[in-house]
């Protein structure tokens, strides 16, 4: 084979787009193979028989690097070493990576290109491979605009241009198979930019792992985990989770507890005590902040680097399997925070990573975030959203999540998100909606219910945009669910009033309801309530240490008694008093104290309430599971309501008094004759109230009251809340 020398110069240069038509195992003319290496550390080089035996020296070239040599041809292509000396004295031998010809498709190419290859991360990124009885990694990576791409890592001294990939049928996705390497393998990618001629060090976007921070390497790893929780997702797939109870745990893996060094723990070190904690207060659900690799511990997992890499901070994607799946084995499902909204800058990223903006917009007034100083997704490109979608269902197949939330969806939607006039583009009819964003949002709900029955999608959608969680074939986005942020805002603003000024904000508790089931609602206190100067949720409450933690406790059940799904961050559960904070663990010390045991007492009791009493969580989306006593007495500050399911029987009355002042022969209006209970009182000495209620039986009387036949004369606790059962 003839080889033009500058055909050398342009692989030692880093300019060869397709270097397997240089390198490898070629016919000659003579009858034999022609080897050519390049090796650029190499003092000497030879060849071997895949036995050990010397086969023959090869010989260096005037162009720096190369080496050459021939060889017969029963020899086959994968039947010899390649062995050098570099400059310490240290010899290497490994077989020709060029020796092995790509694997990639036509149609893999075609797929990808078109937007459905739905499992992108099977072809690209780094996989453990054998090839010709050689084990090795074959890695691929998509830069379109990428004059040349190397792999380069531990095993080729980061040395960038010694292992150059070929651009596949000149597609801009670059592979190549390196032989010898294994899993644990450091690497990245080094990609010189056909624009502007810079070569950029670049983690793998496809990486199944990664080095914990502050080293950026993606890690060559094919989790293998063996699952026990098939019984768990076949009943998962049959189930109903609009009208099944939905209690939700938001947890941050690194915060949750740190070791006494301040170290994290791994999910398989700290994941017994979550799941007994969580189980034993009955949430249903365990929400995880972003769990993918992230630079910046202060994001929180927001501003993601390593979109399939569960984070190095909780251990290995074996440990977040392994936690997943004890989940299910104690009846906990487990939902992922998703961040297809935006990515950072960090220069290991997805940013500028083939020297264009390849994964979002080049002009800022559509590829900049002004909030978070990152950049926002394209989703007009094929292969963008092909990363993305792949990117979901991976976290859904390889890791068994039950559902995900999608973060800022309000920033995905709209072009004009926090954006002054003049500072956006319109789209192609003039409207601040981002059309590609919808097209996206459709696309990715509708193949997940398809692929994955029974697992449901959330949307953190804080507008009154229409029909988050109407189907797509209606013309809704196809979410099961939209954070009801409007709810959160109005019940924390009145719950922090002082009790003597709330008459004049009874609105606050009423408004929400005209708008509960114009969408399927989770009623969220999350954790951007708890931090920035917000205050921790007993830091909210107005009054004494006693008012304090009554409040608190009317607070939750308001939450627990109003129509929707439910959400409580971690710490709340017990009155953390200090603001979460993502470098420290929860003050789990507070539990020696009295009253912060009662309050997790009293959550344990509302979730019990809650998952045992098909009126609170069976119609939860529909407005006939919900009906108004009164809610016009606002000089008293009073409200109630009633809770239905299907058959309208032994409905639960919730009576909900917001002031520190007992209310005696309270009159409430009822719906049936007959004899009521209490199931739950807020002000319960058990809870640290002050032990005012209604013991035994009450019985209704004839003396109509908020037009029903039938009313009730009871008295209600200070700060309390009353839920009455008909028996």
């Amino acid at each position: 084979m003839d080889v033009a020398k500058s055909d050398f110069q342009k692989i030692a240069d880093f300019e060869e787009c397709v270097p397997m038509d240089v390198l490898g195992v070629h016919d000659s003319k003579g009858g034999a193979h022609h080897v050519i290496c390049f090796l650029p550390l190499a003092v000497e080089a030879w060849l071997e028989l895949d036995g050990g035996s010397r086969l023959t020296d090869l010989q260096r070239d005037s162009v720096s690097g190369f080496f050459s040599a021939d060889v017969k041809r029963d020899v086959p292509a994968s039947g010899f070493v390649v062995c050098f000396v570099d400059a310490s004295g240290y010899t290497h031998r490994r077989h020709d990576p060029y020796s092995f010809q790509p694997e990639l498709t036509d149609f893999d190419i075609y797929l990808f290109k078109k937007g459905e290859l739905l499992s992108s991360h099977e072809s690209l990124g780094a996989h453990l491979r054998e090839r010709n009885g050689v084990p090795g990694v074959r890695f691929a990576v998509w830069a379109p605009n990428a004059a040349a791409v190397s792999v380069v890592g531990n095993f080729n001294h980061w040395h960038v241009g010694m292992h150059p990939m070929t651009n596949i049928r000149l597609s801009g996705i670059w592979e190549l198979f390196v032989p010898g390497i294994a899993a644990g393998e450091i690497y990245k990618f080094a990609v010189k930019s056909a624009i502007d001629g810079m070569v950029r060090i670049k983690a793998d976007p496809y990486a199944f792992r990664t080095e914990l921070r502050p080293r950026t390497g993606s890690v060559v790893s094919e989790p293998a985990y063996t699952w026990s929780d098939q019984e768990w997702l076949s009943a998962r797939s049959t189930a109903s989770i609009r009208s099944a109870p939905l209690s939700i745990y938001e947890l941050h893996f690194s915060s949750w507890k740190r070791k006494q060094d301040g170290s994290f723990f791994s999910c398989r070190e700290i994941g017994k005590d979550i799941i007994g904690h969580v189980k034993h207060l009955g949430f249903t659900h365990i929400e995880l902040l972003p769990v993918m690799e992230h630079p910046l511990d202060a994001s929180w997992g927001y501003q993601v680097v390593s979109h399939y890499s569960p984070t190095a901070r909780n251990g290995s994607p074996e440990d977040l399997m392994w936690f997943i799946d004890e989940c299910h084995r104690n009846g906990i499902g487990v939902i992922l925070d998703w961040v297809p909204a935006h990515f950072p800058d960090d220069d290991h990223g997805l940013s500028m990573f083939d020297g264009t903006h390849l994964f979002d917009h080049e002009d800022p007034r559509m590829g900049r975030h002004p909030d978070w100083g990152t950049n926002i997704f394209n989703y007009g490109r094929n292969e963008v959203r092909n990363f993305l979608v792949s990117c979901a269902l991976f976290w859904l197949e390889r890791y068994h999540a039950d559902g995900i939330r999608i973060d800022a969806v309000s920033s995905m939607l709209y072009l004009d998100y926090s954006r002054k006039k003049g500072e956006w583009l319109p789209n192609r009819y003039g409207g601040r909606e981002n059309i590609e964003a919808m097209d996206f949002l459709r696309k990715l709900n509708s193949i997940v219910h398809e692929k994955f029955p029974g697992v449901f999608t959330v949307a953190e959608e804080s507008t009154a945009w229409h029909g988050v969680t109407e189907s797509v074939e209606s013309g809704g986005l196809g979410f099961d669910f939209k954070w009801n942020m409007g709810w959160m805002h109005d019940t924390l603003e009145y719950f922090g009033k002082d009790p003597a000024h709330r008459k004049y904000h009874q609105n606050n508790l009423s408004f929400s309801i005209w708008y509960a089931f114009s969408e399927r609602f989770i009623l969220p206190f999350s954790h951007d309530e708890v931090v920035h100067g917000k205050s921790s949720m007993i830091g909210k409450m107005p009054g004494d240490r006693w008012q304090k933690f009554a409040n608190l406790r009317l607070c939750y059940a308001y939450m627990f008694g109003s129509p929707g799904k439910k959400l409580l961050f971690m710490g709340d559960e017990f009155g953390q008093w200090n603001e979460w904070n993502e470098e420290s663990g929860l003050d789990w010390n507070l539990l020696d104290h009295d009253m912060h045991g009662k309050l997790l007492l009293f959550v344990r009791d509302l979730n019990a309430l809650y998952s045992t009493h098909r009126q609170l969580h069976s119609l939860d989306t529909e407005p006939s599971g919900f009906e108004w006593i009164d809610f016009g007495d606002a000089d008293n500050s009073v409200i109630s309501f009633i809770r239905h399911a299907e058959d309208r029987k032994n409905s639960l009355l919730f009576v909900f008094n917001m002031t520190p002042v007992p209310r005696h022969s309270y009159l409430i209006g009822v719906p049936w004759k007959g004899k009521y209970r209490e199931l739950l009182n807020s002000d319960a000495l058990c809870y640290g109230g002050s032990g005012v209620g209604n013991p035994g039986q009450l019985v209704s009387a004839e003396a109509p009251w908020h037009g029903r036949p039938q009313s009730l004369s009871l008295t209600l606790p200070p700060l309390g809340v009353l839920v009455l059962e008909s028996s």
